[in-house]
């Protein structure tokens, strides 16, 4: 059973998994460095996860993976989810643009297609989007 089955908000076990997530891509390489706990102290936060919830997901014998959704449009909520938790401080710094690759990647985006959905993403949660993309956003 995963993690997130254990609590019954459906928006607390949705960051409970963006979490477990991203806590599972920062130990990937077998240790997690200062920046990255930085990070995941900062993701922690703003994601409500309790200090039993962080311990538990930062287990070594726990990993959690990245459960890839078989449709492109389940893939982007994903994506998206993360970008509202990433810009909920209205900023992103290289860190997390790296793990958010790095996160595309494992919902089953190429790298080229995670460069393209992270750099329209940005712009558009920064508020840098072109004229013509507004229009479409607003008629689709």
């Amino acid at each position: 059973m995963a993690i997130a089955d254990l609590y019954s908000s459906g928006e607390h076990r949705r960051n409970l998994a963006h979490f477990a997530a991203i806590a599972t891509l920062a130990s990937v390489d077998g240790e997690i460095s200062s920046e990255e706990k930085s990070m995941l102290d900062r993701f922690a936060a703003k994601l409500d996860i309790t200090e039993a919830e962080y311990m538990e997901v930062l287990k070594k014998d726990n990993k959690y993976p990245i459960d890839p959704p078989h449709t492109s449009e389940n893939r982007l909520e994903r994506v998206y989810d993360l970008f509202r938790i990433i810009f909920s401080d209205h900023h992103i710094d290289n860190e997390e643009m790296v793990l958010l690759k790095k996160y595309a990647i494992g919902l089953g985006f190429s790298g080229d297609q995670a460069d393209k959905v992270i750099e329209k993403s940005v712009a558009i949660f920064s508020g840098r989007i072109d004229f013509e993309d507004y229009v479409y956003l607003l008629k689709h």
